[in-house]
């Protein structure tokens, strides 16, 4: 017993080699050690007069139902015809111990447990040549069977990348085929727009057009006569050079247009409405507000400056216009707020030009905001946390409020309750002020400094404000625990926050981007790159389809709202002071730091850190 128990099963492999199978039955196991009534590893191994072991539970629970041996049915007449087998215990611990050693070799990478088998085998004296040949045929078919599996493994993996790059090249054919169809129906769309425009021209009366006028004919042949003057082609050069200019901007931002067409059309690509033209003239209206302008024009250029030789400190914060657009605020460091009639500033040709009122503050401002009903109201805040309101016609303060704990960074007034304030503090508090009280009314608790704050413009309960924390918070003042919507996706502080119009929202942030938000959408629609904003404030302003922003390169930069880069740039002169003549442009740390929009017009105001302001109009 003890003799068999020493070799378990090793003479037979050479003759009969098991390599693989089906694992867990009797056979796989090494029968010397399984119990035959559990067929596992013998536990307490006890022995039968006969000469059998068990497991002692087992062979216990087996006398109590039969008094015979499971194995030969001799007769056992009771439990104490049963002896432990010291010696076959023994064994099974070694046994259990090299299975422990086997399995940790395994989980750490050692060669597997039928790669030891195999090298126990060969190293056995016993192998005859016979044995040794069978065993290298066998090995030869499993090498064989192994290289074809993985032949046949890269062969599936293959078909499988092929199948889809053919799915999504598929995919690509549907979208270009369908794109082509709606461009197809669009140019014939424009075709026909085309010769709508010309039959109403050959069918003017005949009276005003002679009979067979062609419009497209009469056209080029007007535009190729002589001028009035006697020099030629007066018509077509600002004609050429008005299209070669929209052409080469359109050349310059064609992937932009590109897919802006398509974020238009898609949606008669996804709906039913395929062939409405909404979609057509909605992106015929935004080419049309791409094309409209090309460059910036100076009209007037201003100093906010103390002093203009002194080279000190004179970054404008802010510009606004008033109501009715006749006057705008110019507010920054220098602890002034200058008034300027707009009209004067642009009829007078000075070199100087002097403000209307000029209100001195006890800090330095961050920010003014005049109220959209009454006239002469202005509202300021500055670095000592105050807000103050103004009568723009004496001069005087009206009100002061100062329950901020920190700098105030931004206020503005309710377009649609004109008694409604709200303003913006590095004490990450959002307050909310009436004309008619004395002290807040409301206060909204920020998690960061609170860099900016703006109503909606046609809501009395609505206001977003931008945060060092990144985001852009879009709060209902009816319910002020909890915001509407938390917009994310800048990597720096939200510095400014602009509405083009109630749905649609513009940040600006530290991280050189500006971002367009739509109120129901939680991800930002578009994103505006081209300018340079690490560390300064340096201005946000929209008119609805443009929005302007300064850059830390000392320009201003314009985009439209449905194209990613900057339509154009304005580079600001670099300002000197005596004492710095032989300073190289690139020394400057100048950039532009406050800019605002003119209602309803194509002006745009901007300054500045050097407290040069420039009229500008878009041409």
């Amino acid at each position: 017993m003890a003799g068999r128990a020493q070799q378990p099963r090793r003479r037979k492999r050479p003759h009969a080699p098991v390599y693989g199978g089906i694992c867990g039955t009797y056979e796989d196991k090494d029968n010397d050690y399984v119990c035959p009534i559990c067929f596992n590893i013998i536990e307490e191994a006890h022995m039968t007069k006969c000469g059998h072991s068990f497991c002692h539970k087992c062979i216990k629970l087996s006398l109590e139902r039969s008094n015979r041996c499971p194995k030969c049915n001799c007769a056992i007449e009771n439990n104490g015809q049963i002896f432990p087998n010291f010696t076959l215990n023994e064994l099974i611990l070694k046994f259990k111990g090299k299975l422990s050693e086997k399995k940790i070799k395994t989980e750490q990478g050692t060669p597997s447990s039928s790669l030891l088998d195999i090298q126990e085998l060969v190293s056995e004296d016993n192998l005859d040549l016979s044995n040794v040949n069978n065993l290298l045929e066998m090995l030869l078919q499993k090498k064989q069977q192994l290289e074809a599996d993985g032949k046949l493994a890269e062969t599936f993996i293959l078909k499988e990348f092929l199948q889809q790059v053919k799915q999504r090249k598929q995919e690509q054919l549907e979208q270009l085929t369908r794109q082509i169809s709606v461009l197809e129906t669009d140019i014939q769309k424009v075709d026909d727009l085309i010769h709508e425009y010309n039959s109403k021209y050959n069918h003017c009366p005949d009276h005003l057009v002679p009979s067979g006028f062609d419009a497209a004919r009469a056209f080029a042949e007007a535009t190729s006569q002589d001028g009035f003057n006697g020099s030629k082609n007066v018509g077509k050069p600002l004609l050429q050079n008005s299209m070669a200019a929209r052409r080469k901007k359109i050349s310059q931002h064609f992937e932009d247009l590109e897919q802006c067409y398509f974020s238009v059309r898609v949606k008669g690509l996804n709906g039913v409405d395929n062939d409405s033209k909404e979609g057509l003239e909605e992106f015929t209206n935004s080419l049309s507000k791409f094309s409209r302008f090309t460059s910036c024009r100076p009209l007037a250029t201003l100093s906010y400056a103390v002093d203009l030789l002194s080279g000190g400190s004179s970054i404008v914060s802010s510009i606004e216009f008033d109501r009715d657009c006749d006057y705008f605020a110019i507010a920054g460091v220098t602890k002034k707020i200058k008034v300027y009639e707009y009209n004067m500033v642009i009829k007078d040709a000075v070199d100087i030009h002097y403000p209307t009122l000029e209100m001195v503050c006890n800090s330095k401002i961050s920010c003014v905001t005049w109220s959209a009903y009454h006239k002469n109201m202005l509202a300021s805040s500055d670095y000592e946390g105050t807000v103050t309101l103004w009568d723009a016609s004496t001069g005087q303060k009206s009100k002061t409020f100062q329950e901020h704990e920190k700098r105030c960074w931004s206020v503005d007034f309710n377009r649609m309750d004109p008694k409604l304030i709200a303003s913006g503090s590095d004490d990450a508090k959002v307050k909310l002020w009436s004309t008619n009280a004395d002290h807040s009314i409301a206060s909204l608790e920020a998690k960061a400094n609170v860099c900016c704050v703006k109503f909606n413009p046609q809501s009395r309960y609505h206001l977003a404000y931008g945060s060092a924390d990144h985001c852009v918070h879009y709060y209902d003042l009816r319910n002020t625990k909890q915001a509407v919507t938390v917009f994310r996706g800048h990597r720096k502080a939200v510095s400014y926050v602009k509405f083009l119009n109630s749905t649609e929202i513009v940040s600006a942030s530290t991280d050189s981007q500006l971002k367009l938000w739509d109120l129901n959408r939680p991800n930002s629609v578009r994103t505006f790159q081209g300018h340079t904003n690490e560390k300064n404030f340096v201005g946000l302003s929209t008119d609805g389809d443009y929005v302007a922003c300064g850059s830390e390169n000392n320009s201003l930069y314009i985009y439209y709202k449905g194209l990613a880069k900057q339509l154009m740039t304005y580079k600001f002169d670099t300002a000197r002071s005596v004492l710095e003549n032989n300073r190289k442009d690139e020394d400057q740390n100048e950039f532009v730091s406050a800019v605002t929009w003119r209602p309803s017009s194509n002006v745009v105001v901007a300054a500045n850190s050097q407290g040069t302001v420039k009229v500008l109009e878009l041409v």
